[in-house]
């Protein structure tokens, strides 16, 4: 007789998926697959990416990526829109090109669509709460925000302030950054 436990798919089952655009993730064996980001999406990663880039030229405490494979076991295996490590966290966790704990820092970019939505605000956080993220931003093109989830005291990933287009986003794990949320979305 078959349990549930015996359908859960492996990251080594994702492996021979078909590189046909999609992305596909694994979280406690589901498979949840996403189709390519739009331009919107992808112009709000960079210019993420280029603030955070910026400030690690100045500050080389660590690195920052889009779309690595952050692998946390057989059967949980993500690619988040980008993560920010440090050095010695990447000399610990970076195995063959991807993750294998947890970066300091994962951003998802909100994709339009209630199950896309769930994902990234529920199911992604509670992994990466598991898993030991230091902070979890997730970014709303839809209302020019950004949440930001931080773990408390009892290892938990819970929802610390929601940042209007008009502040700027910080965080302590990198002192003395700050970017305006509204320049995000240009």
């Amino acid at each position: 007789m078959s349990t549930a436990a015996d359908l859960r798919l492996t990251n080594a089952d994702i492996e021979l998926m078909p590189e046909d655009g999609n992305r596909y993730e694994l979280i406690d064996g589901e498979l949840y697959v996403s189709s390519a980001p739009s331009f919107f999406h992808q112009t709000i990663l960079m210019n993420i990416a280029i603030a955070l880039s910026e400030y690690l030229r100045r500050n080389p405490i660590g690195r920052v990526a889009p779309g690595v494979g952050v692998i946390f076991d057989d059967y949980n295996g993500v690619i988040p829109d980008l993560v920010i490590a440090t050095h010695g966290r990447m000399s610990k966790t970076l195995i063959g090109g991807r993750f294998h704990a947890a970066p300091e820092i994962v951003i998802e970019i909100l994709s339009p669509g209630a199950s896309n939505q769930r994902r990234d605000r529920q199911i992604k956080r509670n992994l990466y709460a598991a898993r030991g993220v230091g902070e979890y931003w997730v970014v709303d093109p839809e209302n020019r925000s950004v949440e930001v989830y931080r773990r408390d005291a009892a290892g938990e990933l819970v929802f610390d302030r929601n940042i209007p287009q008009d502040d700027n986003l910080t965080t302590e794990i990198l002192p003395e950054f700050a970017v305006r949320v509204d320049s995000l979305f240009v």
